[in-house]
């Protein structure tokens, strides 16, 4: 990486239990057991107070699991590619992928990856502990691409899209969406709420309203930000404003 080119500075801000953006600059390399030949980065965890943990991935040619992944009882798994080409591995059937293809394993079924292609495949790749629910079935194997998905209007408002990864029965107690704004478009309102939300930036820039600060946002970014945050964008760039983002979902609330 060499000498630094200016005064160190950073954009991320971290507040414990609130909320977290973290730029990509600063993203460092973390080495997992049963993840090769990749370059990790581990943005979200229990350490700042997610429920889940979220890796950034980057797999060179030839790098990926060398054991399954998330094959603990009791763990989840969503695997999102962002740019590249290779393959998954999961329930004994393998899918060759590129950008915008996602597969989820429900508990404990574990999955694998492998960049086949001759450019590093760049991914996200987060897991959580499975919360079952009496009387409400098993969530199954999803396999699918993103541009497949069915388009809905956050909000009856037509310049702000949203599609739903998996299937919203009650069976799954997360899902993922894809929110995307046009240039200028906001939520509808402040919203504050009991669900948690990693967000990965996938294109233009915002401003974001976490907690009671106002945050300049862009791809590339990762933004958490916990239970019960006042949090609402803006589309502030030329382009629209997308993100790929969790929720926990279809549970009540342990006491």
């Amino acid at each position: 990486m060499g000498y630094p080119s200016d005064i160190l500075s950073t954009r991320a801000v971290i507040r414990p239990g609130k909320y977290v953006v973290i730029p990509p600059e600063g993203l460092v390399n973390n080495v997992i057991p049963g993840i090769e030949n990749c370059r990790v980065s581990i943005v979200a965890s229990p350490k700042y107070g997610a429920s889940f943990v979220q890796y950034l991935i980057t797999a060179q040619p030839g790098g990926g699991t060398s054991r399954p992944f998330g094959r603990e009882e009791g763990i989840e798994v969503f695997f999102y590619v962002l740019e590249g080409t290779g393959t998954v591995r999961a329930g004994g059937e393998e899918h060759p992928v590129g950008a915008g293809d996602y597969l989820y394993t429900p508990a404990g079924t574990g999955m694998e990856f492998c960049c086949t292609g001759e450019e590093p495949m760049r991914a996200i790749l987060y897991k959580q502990r499975y919360i079952p629910a009496e009387g409400v079935g098993e969530p199954q194997i999803c396999f699918g691409n993103e541009a497949d998905l069915e388009v809905f209007h956050l909000d009856d408002m037509e310049n702000v899209e949203m599609k739903n990864f998996l299937p919203t029965d009650l069976a799954y107690d997360m899902n993922f969406h894809i929110l995307s704004f046009a240039p200028g478009a906001s939520h509808s309102f402040v919203e504050t709420h009991i669900q948690e939300h990693g967000m990965y930036i996938l294109e233009g820039e915002g401003v974001y309203l976490l907690d009671e600060d106002w945050r300049l946002i862009k791809k590339g970014d990762f933004v958490w930000f916990g239970p019960y945050c006042p949090q609402a964008a803006y589309a502030a760039g030329r382009t629209r404003y997308t993100y790929i983002y969790s929720k926990d979902c279809n549970r009540d609330a342990a006491i």
